[in-house]
């Protein structure tokens, strides 16, 4: 009886440390269920189980059900996600520099340029999350930031009489924001849709794509066609899951994200016309500034980047941005 209890004992001691380290790659995003984004994160998936052998479990969290960008980074840092698909905004709560790529409104006037700057600055910005212990596996975006709002709005000091989505993270965004005379309202992102039905805000800068899939749309039913900023986004896995695969691993897992990066950018720029023409057929109004209307924009965002460098985007990387736009330009001419 106590042969065949120790051997009971043993074997389950087996069990349970063989379940224990069957491995587990848990992603969490922002991006809708059944979006091209969690499509893609699907895909990378088949990927990684490939290289375990056909084993482990891999789990993705759309839609933010593991909390906002923050909540999601601090989770990977504690080991309860080991990584997720981010904008900037979750980013740069790991390497701050990263807010070069989006922090910088009217900054950009291009997809290609937003190509040609973040390629010149992805090998230092990669090194830079590694050594905070992240690999990067993929670069994306998900559309340019409009404005949607309630009532029509045409030129900045229109929005003033207006209560914007803030992100809850962003308390340097929300101090530039008051003191120019506009009404920050912090949240997040799951918070958007109710707080906007119920006059909690009446102004959302989305992109045209999570506005559709969100039905941000069916109640801020004004869009102002100007393309603030773009979103930018990459994603991350702790380097502590990166080191458990082997070499094979890693090349598997690597190839699977170049080539997400590559649909996650192209469709997602695709995707963001044709957001806006299925949210026109249903009611949505596209409000288009004039060349004057235009000028007051351009005005807005130059005065900005002042405040901006050295608080939301470090001085080294917006000085870094600008001189690589003024390259591509040039060579453009």
């Amino acid at each position: 009886m106590k042969t065949k209890l120790t051997a009971l004992c043993f074997g389950l001691a087996l069990a349970l440390n063989s379940f224990a380290a069957e491995p587990q790659l848990r992603i969490g995003t922002l991006a809708p269920k059944n979006s091209l984004y969690h499509r893609q994160l699907m895909e990378l998936g088949e990927a990684w189980r490939a290289a375990q052998g056909g084993h482990g479990k891999y789990l993705v969290y759309p839609d933010g059900s593991q909390g906002g960008e923050t909540d999601m980074v601090r989770r990977m840092r504690i080991g309860q996600l080991q990584g997720g698909l981010l904008s900037v905004v979750g980013l740069r709560e790991i390497e701050p520099s990263i807010a070069a790529l989006q922090n910088m409104p009217m900054m950009f006037r291009s997809w290609e340029e937003v190509d040609y700057v973040r390629e010149k600055m992805r090998p230092a910005m990669e090194r830079k999350f590694l050594d905070k212990g992240f690999v990067v596996l993929a670069w994306g975006d998900a559309g340019w930031v409009r404005f949607f709002t309630k009532e029509a709005a045409f030129v900045p000091n229109d929005f003033k009489k207006m209560k914007f989505f803030a992100w809850g993270a962003e308390a340097d965004q929300q101090e530039i924001m008051k003191s120019l005379g506009y009404t920050p309202v912090p949240l997040e992102t799951a918070d958007i849709l109710p707080a906007i039905q119920t006059g909690m805000i009446n102004a959302v800068p989305s992109t045209p794509y999570f506005a559709l899939a969100t039905q941000i749309y069916t109640t801020a039913n004004n869009m102002l066609d100007l393309n603030w900023a773009p979103v930018v986004g990459a994603l991350i896995i702790t380097k502590k899951s990166w080191d458990e695969l082997s070499p094979e691993g890693q090349a598997a897992v690597r190839e699977a994200g170049a080539r997400a990066g590559v649909q996650l950018r192209t469709r997602a720029r695709q995707e963001v016309d044709e957001a806006v023409e299925a949210m026109k057929k249903r009611g949505l109004t596209v409000n288009k500034p004039n060349a004057e209307q235009m000028k007051e924009w351009n005005a807005l965002a130059e005065g900005l980047y002042p405040r901006i460098r050295g608080k939301l985007v470090p001085a080294e990387q917006f000085d870094e941005v600008l001189g690589y736009l003024k390259a591509f330009r040039a060579g453009k001419k």
